[in-house]
């Protein structure tokens, strides 16, 4: 299956069906994955959540509607799906810079155009794993909210802060831990952990699963930033794994990282 393509067909339906409500099965079907694996796939290699991707899109075309038509606010609204004329205005106004209401032949707008795939690149890249089932694990730590954006610094910096100050206390941390929202398109958080309980911290559980297992020769953040990118980007789309909905794992241990993805 070329990746590419199967990409390629998801934003030519999708700019087929602006007007209707686009059903994240169907792009699922389309890319023969499950809904968190596609919405991953499609975020890292687009560089675009899946639903901003939409929105953008769905605002982008709203524009012209106004601009070359005489039609009301509320009718645009509710044929790019918008529950009401006010929220349609605010997401409008931000994207646009100015208010629906005041466009005209004057007005300059924003076009967010389709995304278009290279279907011609080659996936090359070898990375060793392992598939490899874990008991259930309970670890305890401390995390901060964080996104896609501000992950490859913030993370470093704050695991960097949480063992120079619990390190007389608690010891290495023995974990990282990477956690998305509920639409799967975005981090939400990062953690230092350790597998031991620790009464003030945050415990969580991750239930036993099969794991992806990637070995690196570093705790370096930079080396294992490289995996994540070079797993999802041209890893993931030359497999038929499906990714699970859990946290991703970094274990330190040894002088090294395993890099952990939960899978079906």
């Amino acid at each position: 299956m070329n990746i590419y393509k199967s990409l390629n067909e998801i934003t030519d339906y999708i700019d087929k069906s602006l007007e209707e409500e686009i059903s994240y099965k169907v792009l699922a079907k389309m890319l023969g994955a499950n809904v968190y694996t596609m919405h991953r796939l499609f975020t890292m290699i687009a560089g675009i959540s899946l639903s901003e991707y939409i929105r953008k899109r769905r605002l982008s075309n709203a524009g012209y509607d106004l601009y070359e038509g005489n039609l009301k606010v509320i009718d645009v609204a509710f044929k790019y799906q918008y529950d009401n004329a006010t929220s349609f205005s605010r997401a409008f106004e931000k994207f646009h810079g100015i208010k629906p209401s005041l466009v005209n032949k004057e007005t300059k707008l924003k076009n967010f155009p389709r995304i278009v795939f290279n279907e011609d690149i080659n996936l090359t890249t070898e990375l060793d794993y392992e598939i490899i089932e874990l008991d259930e694990i309970n670890l305890y730590g401390v995390g901060i909210t964080t996104n896609n954006d501000e992950i490859g610094e913030c993370a470093p910096l704050f695991f960097r802060q949480t063992e120079d100050k619990y390190l007389n206390k608690y010891g290495e941390v023995k974990y990282g831990m990477i956690t998305y929202d509920i639409d799967r398109e975005e981090c939400r958080k990062y953690y230092c952990l350790y597998d031991k309980k620790i009464i003030e911290f945050e415990h969580i559980k991750i239930p036993k699963c099969k794991w992806l297992r990637f070995r690196i020769n570093s705790q370096n953040a930079k080396d294992i930033q490289e995996i994540s990118h070079k797993f999802y980007r041209e890893f993931l789309p030359s497999v038929k794994y499906n990714l699970k909905e859990l946290p991703e794992l970094e274990y330190y241990h040894d002088d090294i990282t395993d890099f952990l993805v939960a899978i079906d």
